[in-house]
């Protein structure tokens, strides 16, 4: 069971974006991309708002009833958004989620799973992971830009990686999917409130700097991340040309 009066979900929005200026504001069937994602996430829990640092999208939100809050326009990561606009909403709650803006079609039951893993109070930080299968291929599995996750028995994270890991030793790349579970990282998370305080002002490690990843930052300073599985796939919205594909997976899910 979930108690949904521990979360408060935070969507961090920009609006410029050096491949799609605009982004959260681009429309998708007649509603704005950010709607969507609010939409979504107001299906499972009751306390959402948009952080953003333009007043476009903050009165775009207001306009279709959500909630928004302003933050400073020179933050470098969207966890230090994050950050400053859960310190500005002042709700209290225990919990605290970064979906991102541009995944218009995330799932109820992804953000089930991902508070699910604050069933165990040890849990620091807890993050989605995607298994990949033989159908996804050996091309997904290399793509630098899907990081990998190793994952203890304990369902905790042991390392994030855009190389694939593990190398599997004495078996022909091909086989590799075939011969062992690898996992892809959703990049949806969510953190114990005084955990997104501390992780805020800890420096750039170096393996954060090595893989350009900002969950090896956490890891390399001795917190927790959890992880859960899902086995549904999110469709981002990264350029103008996949507002196409959006389009096309609302109509195959049968989503309005």
């Amino acid at each position: 069971m979930i108690d949904k009066k521990k979360f408060v979900v935070i969507i961090p929005s920009r609006y410029g974006s050096t491949r799609f200026p605009g982004k959260p504001l681009a429309v998708i069937s007649g509603k704005s991309m950010i709607q969507r994602v609010y939409e979504q996430v107001s299906k499972v829990l009751d306390l959402v708002y948009v952080a953003t640092d333009d007043e476009r999208i903050f009165n775009a939100v207001e306009a279709f009833g959500g909630k928004a809050v302003m933050t400073r326009n020179d933050h470098k990561s969207g966890t230090d958004r994050l950050a400053e606009a859960y310190e500005k909403i002042g709700e209290g709650r225990e919990i605290v989620i970064n979906v991102q803006g541009d995944e218009p079609f995330i799932q109820p039951s992804q953000l089930e799973s991902l508070c699910e893993c604050f069933n165990d109070s040890k849990t620091d930080i807890a993050t989605l992971v995607k298994p990949f299968t033989e159908k996804d291929g050996i091309e997904a599995l290399e793509n630098p830009n899907s990081p990998k996750v190793v994952i203890g028995k304990n369902n905790e994270a042991l390392y994030f990686s855009r190389s694939v890991i593990p190398y599997k030793r004495g078996k022909e790349k091909e086989e590799w999917l075939k011969s062992h579970q690898y996992y892809k990282h959703i990049g949806l998370y969510a953190y114990k409130a005084k955990v997104l305080k501390e992780v805020t002002q800890l420096p750039q490690s170096p393996l954060e700097i090595a893989e350009s990843l900002e969950q090896l930052r956490w890891l390399e300073n001795g917190y927790s991340i959890k992880v859960g599985i899902t086995t549904s796939e999110t469709v981002g919205i990264d350029t103008p040309e996949d507002l196409e594909r959006a389009e096309a997976f609302l109509k195959s899910q049968g989503m309005k």
